[in-house]
C-alpha cells in the first residue's frame, strides 16, 4: 500500500546514526544521504528522514507510530537495545507479548532522539 514513509528531523547526522544502527538490528542496510535527507531502502518499501524543506524546525506528530516487522521476539529485542543504546527512551509497556483482536503480537516502543513513538512487532505464530 504505501512506498514510503518520511519523518522529520532536526539533526540530519544524529538520525542517520540513530537509524542506521536501530533499522541495522532488522537486516536494512546503512542509510545513504541525499542533499538533506537519509533514505533506507529494503523490498517492502522506504524509510526516510529529513530535514524540513520550509526551512521550520521538524515537529512530531502527535497520535502517530512508526511500526517497522521484525524476523523473531529476539529481533524485536536486538531493535529495542540498539534504539536505547543510540539516544532513544522507551515508552509503553516494556517489550512483550499483547494480544488482541490481531493475534498475538511481541511489541517493543520507542521514542527516538526526535520524539518520534516507533515500534518492532513480530507477529507470534498462532498455536
Amino acid at each position: 500500500m504505501f512506498s514510503h514513509l518520511m519523518i522529520g528531523t532536526n539533526d540530519l547526522d544524529r538520525a542517520k546514526a540513530f537509524y542506521d544502527s536501530l533499522l541495522g538490528t532488522l537486516g536494512v542496510p546503512a542509510g545513504f544521504v541525499d542533499r538533506h535527507r537519509v533514505f533506507w531502502r529494503t523490498p517492502g518499501g522506504v524509510f526516510s528522514v529529513t530535514r524540513p524543506i520550509d526551512g521550520e524546525p521538524a515537529t512530531v506528530a502527535n497520535g502517530s507510530t512508526i511500526g517497522f516487522a521484525a524476523k523473531s521476539e529476539a529481533e524485536v529485542q536486538a531493535w529495542h537495545a540498539a534504539g536505547l543504546a543510540a539516544g532513544a527512551t522507551s515508552c509503553e509497556d516494556p517489550p512483550g507479548v499483547r494480544e488482541g483482536t490481531a493475534g498475538k503480537l511481541y511489541l517493543a516502543y520507542l521514542r527516538d532522539p526526535d520524539g518520534h513513538k516507533l515500534c518492532a512487532m513480530y507477529r507470534l505464530p498462532k498455536a
